[in-house]
């Protein structure tokens, strides 16, 4: 009779050490065991929660009463509100009510932030999220993300209205996204590097996939919705005709932000939501969105901008303030800056050659 004195495969330990979790992960980056530490492992962690309730609840869309579709209602936006947007919202609540974990939750979905008064006393933290951007793709099948962002509470908020939050981006303590895909993916930094995790199914458990994740310095993608050409300003139209005169560029644009982030994250680019002539601060909201975004990227390598303004220094005047978004690569960055610059000095030669 003969033993099997066969190593294990290196595909064993291979296996081995990738396995590593989310919230292991969270306390490796920080490299300690504090209160402080551990409170914000088990954030990341209720986060990843609430986006596995999330997934199991887009996996079924087709399939459940009540899903798909829209409530009939408007939001504080003035957006037509989804059922998947109202689901998700209240996935979040729920998930970080008894966790004693924060303080005050706060999202596009709702016009004031919403409060746990029983954390207050020891949840010194505030998570601002997007529940489910990119909500019209549910319908139609398409990737779709949420968006969250971890603040530090300062102060005692005694008049509820958050006015602490009013501050600029590089407060904040960490920033991710979720993408809802062919797979379930949640990317995160707390400061020290991007990372990316895999929902396994069958372990119930977000597994690492990439560590220090670096965005190329160029790429060829530019994506942004080109059916507001007539609506943009001329510097982003001149941006636009460059990349369509020019080879080595492709376009991209799936109408879900976090998949076009994602995609710009892992090939290069440019991702752009410009304002328009009627509303030049855009669509997208600073707290939610852009900010939690910028400082993704801007860990990774990259850069975000408003185009006149690095992103991260912009200070909101109210929790739903908007930005224009221009996020990606470095060098394209800086290539559509380039076209708003170059307007902004014409317009000025031509104001002094022509006084009113």
């Amino acid at each position: 009779m003969t033993t099997n004195t066969e190593q294990p495969s290196a595909r064993e330990h291979t296996l081995d050490r990738d396995c590593t979790t989310l919230s292991r992960h969270v306390l490796q980056q920080l490299q300690s065991f504090s209160s402080e530490a551990r409170d914000l492992s088990a954030i990341v962690d209720r986060i990843a929660l609430a986006a596995k309730l999330i997934y199991r609840r887009l996996s079924r869309a087709g399939l459940m009463a009540g899903t798909l579709g829209f409530t009939g209602e408007v939001n504080v936006q003035g957006e037509s509100v989804k059922k998947m947007d109202v689901y998700a919202n209240e996935v979040f609540i729920s998930v970080f009510k008894q966790s004693g974990l924060v303080c005050r939750l706060a999202s596009e979905e709702m016009e004031k932030p919403y409060y746990i008064p029983e954390n207050c006393p020891l949840g010194r933290y505030t998570l601002l999220y997007d529940p489910i951007d990119g909500s019209s793709n549910v319908d139609i099948n398409l990737n779709v993300g949420s968006i969250f962002s971890i603040r530090q509470q300062e102060g005692d908020d005694l008049d509820g209205e958050a006015k602490d939050l009013l501050q600029n981006g590089r407060q904040q303590i960490a920033a991710g996204y979720v993408l809802y895909g062919p797979s379930t993916m949640l990317v995160y930094s707390i400061g020290h590097g991007v990372h990316s995790f895999i929902l396994d199914p069958s372990l119930g458990e977000f597994i690492l996939s990439q560590e220090n994740i670096k965005i190329p310095k160029h790429g060829p993608i530019y994506s942004t919705n080109e059916g507001n050409f007539w609506q943009w300003e001329e510097s982003i139209r001149d941006y636009t005709r460059y990349v369509h005169r020019h080879e080595g560029y492709t376009a991209r644009y799936s109408g879900a932000l976090v998949g076009d982030i994602h995609r710009i994250l892992m090939q290069g680019g440019v991702f752009l939501y410009p304002g328009t002539v009627k509303n030049p601060q855009g669509k997208l909201r600073l707290l939610y969105e852009t900010a939690p975004l910028a400082f993704l990227l801007e860990q990774a390598g990259g850069r975000a901008s408003t185009g006149t303004q690095n992103l991260l220094d912009v200070v909101p005047d109210k929790l739903h303030a908007r930005t224009p978004l221009v996020i990606g690569s470095p060098e394209n960055v800086t290539l559509v800056e380039s076209f708003i610059q170059d307007r902004a000095r014409r317009d000025v030669e031509d104001s002094v050659a022509s006084p009113s």
